[in-house]
C-alpha cells in the first residue's frame, strides 16, 4: 500500500463517528442541586506550597486577624476568602514584593476549624449547630436542626447576622414561614442561603 492510500485511509477512520467523540461538556450542577464552595475560616489550617520553591512553603494556621504568615513577604489576609481566591493572593504577594515573577501556589486545608452557627430566638432548642463541610446548610436547615418554630415565633422575619471579613456586620430578614406554608419557593424567599461560620440565625417572637 503506497503513502497515498495510507493518508488517505488514516483520514478516514479518524473521520469515522465512532472516533470522532466530541470532548466531555462541562459539569454543570441540576436546579435540585447544592453547590459548595469553602470559605476559609479563623484558625484553619492551611499548606501552602509554590511549585519549584519548596524553600518557601509554609504551615500556617489563620490567626485572630484572619492572616497566615508565609516565608519572605510576611502576613497575607485570607479569611472569609475561597482557596482559589486565597491562592491568588498569595501569589499577587509574592509579586507586588518582587520576590517571585510568576508563581505558582496551592493552599490545601490541613486541619479545619469547628464551623457552627448559634440559633436564638423562638425555636424549640436553641443553641449552637454545627455547620457540615462537605455541604452546605442554608437557614432553613439551621432552624429544623433547632427543633423548628415555637408557637410564639415570627417566621416571616428571621434574621441572619454575619460578620463581614472588614469586622463591620451584615443583616438579612427573611420569610422563612411562607416556605413552610408552601406559599413561596425556598429560593423566593432567600431561606435556602447558606450559612458561613459564626452567622447567628434569630427568630423573633411573634406579639399578639
Amino acid at each position: 500500500m503506497n503513502r497515498r492510500l495510507i493518508g488517505l485511509f488514516l483520514v478516514l477512520l479518524l473521520g469515522s463517528p465512532a472516533l470522532a467523540q466530541p470532548a466531555p461538556a462541562a459539569f454543570t450542577p441540576g436546579p435540585g442541586s447544592r453547590a459548595i464552595t469553602y470559605i476559609i475560616a479563623l484558625t484553619d489550617r492551611l499548606r501552602v506550597d509554590i511549585f519549584q520553591e519548596n524553600d518557601l512553603g509554609v504551615i500556617s494556621r489563620v490567626d485572630s486577624r484572619g492572616r497566615i504568615n508565609l516565608q519572605l513577604v510576611g502576613p497575607v489576609q485570607v479569611v472569609g476568602m475561597t482557596i482559589e481566591e486565597a491562592q491568588d493572593a498569595v501569589e499577587r504577594a509574592y509579586r507586588d514584593q518582587r520576590f517571585l515573577r510568576d508563581p505558582q501556589v496551592t493552599i490545601i486545608v490541613e486541619e479545619y476549624a469547628a464551623r457552627e452557627v448559634i440559633v436564638q430566638g423562638e425555636v424549640v432548642q436553641p443553641g449552637r449547630v454545627p455547620l457540615p463541610i462537605e455541604s452546605g446548610m442554608s437557614v432553613l436547615d439551621a432552624i429544623t436542626k433547632s427543633g423548628g418554630f415555637t408557637d410564639l415565633a415570627k417566621g416571616e422575619a428571621v434574621t441572619v447576622t454575619r460578620t463581614l471579613p472588614d469586622g463591620t456586620k451584615s443583616v438579612s430578614t427573611i420569610d422563612v414561614k411562607s416556605v413552610l406554608r408552601g406559599r413561596k419557593t425556598a429560593a423566593e424567599t432567600e431561606s435556602s442561603m447558606l450559612l458561613l461560620p459564626d452567622d447567628i440565625v434569630y427568630v423573633p417572637i411573634r406579639f399578639l
